[in-house]
C-alpha cells in the first residue's frame, strides 16, 4: 500500500495531503523536529525525531519505498526519496521524478552556490491559493497513478 510521508516542519499543505489520503484511504507520515500538532485523523501518525541537522530527512530517507510519496519543499531529500523508488511532490504541486530530479538539483545547487558567492539575493514567492490548487491536483493525481502499479 501507498505511504505518503510528510517532511511537516514548514509544510503548508498539511490538510490538504489528509483530505487525499482519506479519499484513498492512505496512510500518511508526518515527520517533523517538534512544534507541530498531531493530526486526529486516524490515517496519519506523527513521528518526532531528534533536532537536528536533516534529522526528518534522514527519516523519511530512510523509510520510504517503491511507490511511496514524499511531500517536501527540500529538493537533495527529494532526491533520496526518489533514488528509493518514491516520488516527490513540492508543495507547490510540483511533481519530482527520475526524469527531472537531475535537473532541477543541479538548479539548486547553483543557485546555492551563486548565493553564497554573493551574485545573487535569496528571495523566495509567497504560497498562493493556486500553488495550493496545484499541489492538489499533482497529488490526486500521483496517487491515481501509484495505485496502478
Amino acid at each position: 500500500m501507498i505511504q505518503i510521508y510528510v517532511d511537516a516542519d514548514a509544510c503548508p499543505v498539511k490538510d490538504e495531503i489528509v483530505r487525499v489520503a482519506a479519499r484513498h484511504q492512505l496512510n500518511v507520515t508526518m515527520v517533523s523536529d517538534g512544534g507541530i500538532r498531531p493530526n486526529p485523523h486516524p490515517l496519519v501518525a506523527t513521528v518526532i525525531v531528534d533536532r537536528g541537522t536533516d534529522a526528518a530527512d534522514n527519516w523519511i530517507a530512510a523509510h520510504i519505498d517503491q511507490g511511496d510519496i514524499a511531500v517536501t519543499n527540500d529538493i537533495p531529500l527529494a532526491a533520496r526519496c526518489i533514488e528509493n523508488g518514491g516520488t516527490a511532490i513540492r508543495p507547490n504541486g510540483q511533481v519530482l521524478d527520475e526524469r527531472s530530479i537531475g535537473s532541477v538539483l543541479a538548479t539548486r545547487n547553483l543557485m546555492t552556490d551563486l548565493r553564497s558567492a554573493g551574485e545573487i539575493m535569496s528571495h523566495s514567492t509567497p504560497f498562493s491559493k493556486r500553488d495550493r490548487s496545484n499541489f492538489l491536483d499533482f497529488l490526486e493525481r500521483t496517487v491515481q497513478s501509484a495505485k496502478l502499479v
